[in-house]
């Protein structure tokens, strides 16, 4: 039922390979196991978005439909999963990250002090300067948190969709047999 569901979203790959703009991606874009509903296919492509929506903040749908393409998993869930950082999530996200790049790299972060902003700033240069310097120092610690989310969130996501639908499977068995043993077929 979730499945047909789904099923009815996506685009028809058909109509897509008509489409003058995706007609010179050829066939690697019209492989069936891009488009199929499986366990493997959904789990990698939300995987794939997850992965690439939190590590790269721009062109994210790009990599993630070309690895997508690359793994044969489920094009059109991991381009959706790269909205895992939108307008509403991306400061929580990128400053948690931040935040566990900092803790593992040893810095403590105590925020902006009052004396680090009463600089002597002649000009727009200086100015310029000033935050440029600032923000380099959120460098290494950003991609290092980044990092450990992307590869963490996309993990677990994987994990929790293999999960979630081996257990509907089983449940599904235990209840055709119950039903089978009660004479209910």
């Amino acid at each position: 039922m979730l499945k047909t569901r789904l099923q009815r979203l996506l685009p028809d790959p058909h109509r897509l390979r008509e489409h003058p703009a995706l007609r010179r991606l050829g066939p690697a874009l019209h492989h069936p196991r891009l488009w199929h509903m499986s366990r493997r296919g959904i789990a990698m492509g939300l995987a794939v978005g997850i992965f690439f929506g939190l590590l790269i903040p721009v062109a994210q749908i790009f990599f993630a439909a070309s690895f997508a393409v690359i793994l044969r998993a489920n094009l059109p869930v991991a381009v959706a999963s790269t909205l895992v950082t939108n307008p509403i999530t991306f400061a929580p996200i990128y400053y948690a990250a931040y935040q566990l790049g900092a803790l593992l790299l040893g810095r403590v972060d105590h925020g902006v002090s009052q004396e680090s902003l009463h600089v002597e700033i002649q000009g727009l240069s200086d100015w310029v300067a000033f935050w440029v310097d600032r923000l380099a120092g959120l460098g290494l610690p950003l991609v290092l948190g980044l990092s450990i989310f992307a590869c963490a969130l996309a993990l677990g996501a994987y994990l929790l969709v293999h999960g979630v639908w081996r257990a509907r499977v089983v449940l599904a068995w235990r209840q055709r047999r119950q039903r089978r043993a009660t004479g209910r077929v």
